[in-house]
């Protein structure tokens, strides 16, 4: 299946500047329309309020504000716009509990350095294809942790929407 990118407005937040660049040309190379970026996750906070991007791409390890922050503050904050916008966090270090942090702060995808544009493509495609219902819980926003439904799971279940 080929994806037509040209409507598509995608928010990069990356401290360096070399893979900010790069993280564009691959954005510009699939076709997409606007591309947005900010150098720290309070900037990127800020172009998100005022330009309301489709997507945030944004680099896990930024100083003041980082990545998480900026995650956490998208699906968190009174002021946020979107608090359901799809967001990919970017790093270099892929230990699940890295990834698990990711997810539990309301990452909706997880893009390990270095990744391909065919992998960041996937990543794009997939937030657009397959959406994750939305949880609001005590100490969680974010889209659904679970990927999978197991039909043959035997164990208890927990939430009232299950029972």
């Amino acid at each position: 299946m080929t994806f037509r990118f040209e409507k598509l407005s995608v928010l990069v937040v990356e401290d360096t500047v070399p893979m900010r660049k790069l993280v564009c040309s691959v954005l510009d190379t699939l076709g997409v329309g606007r591309t947005f970026t900010a150098n720290e996750g309070d900037h990127g906070f800020s172009i998100f309020c005022s330009e309301r991007p489709d997507i945030v791409i944004a680099d896990w390890h930024m100083e003041p504000m980082s990545g998480i922050e900026l995650v956490d503050k998208i699906r968190t904050s009174p002021s946020s716009p979107n608090k359901f916008v799809p967001i990919i966090m970017m790093t270099g270090y892929s230990a699940m509990p890295r990834v698990a942090e990711a997810r539990d702060t309301g990452a909706t995808e997880f893009l390990v350095k270095p990744f391909s544009a065919n992998d960041l493509a996937k990543r794009i495609a997939h937030v657009i294809n397959k959406p994750r219902d939305f949880i609001e819980a005590d100490k969680y926003f974010g889209p659904d942790r679970r990927r999978r439904k197991l039909d043959d799971y035997r164990g208890p279940l927990r939430r009232e929407e299950d029972r």
